[in-house]
């Protein structure tokens, strides 16, 4: 039931035309993953790549984001859902606006509504801002547990940041250990990573 609700959420996503954003898109990029997923991942928009295939985090900030989830145990196929807070790239990958944000937060709720994950990781300030608080700064709150409505959220930095700033990767990656333990905790007390 789920896949026709997700099916019929994307196929509104793939028209839409409610922000500017749509007019120099070459896909919306509704997002990719398990439906079913208990680890839900948001990041800010589609870059470049992301744009011409359709999907999120492909380019190389999308490698990283798959070795740092490799390296908890996770995987987009398995147990994470992969989404953005607008499914629009916005030009030249600038940060899009709040109102592009408010604009599009609605499909957003909507797919975490469906899913229903126990856990959501919020990568960087934009999705932090879209989703929860907008004045939040990732710097201040990034690994440490979020409540919001039922959800635990972990913000943390986003895999660009890593890529421009490699010392960032040890905060990341103490993130992921604490999202490790709540998952084992919520989810899966047997759940497994090849680094812990």
């Amino acid at each position: 039931m789920i896949e026709k609700q997700f099916q019929r959420l994307s196929d509104e996503v793939g028209s839409c035309n409610r922000c500017g954003l749509h007019e120099h898109r070459s896909r919306a990029v509704f997002g990719t993953g398990n439906p079913y997923a208990e680890l839900m991942v948001i990041g800010e928009g589609p870059g470049e790549e992301e744009d011409k295939q359709g999907l999120p985090f492909v380019g190389k900030s999308g490698q990283l984001l798959d070795k740092i989830l490799g390296a908890a145990g996770f995987s987009r196929e398995e147990n994470v859902f992969i989404a953005n807070i607008v499914k629009c790239r916005p030009p030249e990958n600038r940060d899009p606006t709040p109102d592009e944000r408010t604009t599009c937060l609605p499909f957003l709720l909507l797919q975490i509504e469906l899913i229903q994950p126990s856990i959501i990781i919020l990568l960087g300030g934009t999705a932090l801002k879209g989703l929860i608080d907008p004045d939040g700064k990732i710097t201040q709150v990034r690994g440490k547990w979020m409540k919001w409505h039922q959800f635990h959220v972990m913000p943390t930095y986003h895999p660009s940041a890593l890529l421009r700033n490699p010392d960032l990767k040890k905060d990341v990656w103490a993130d992921m250990k604490l999202v490790m333990q709540k998952y084992r905790e919520l989810v899966d007390p047997e759940h497994q990573s090849p680094h812990i």
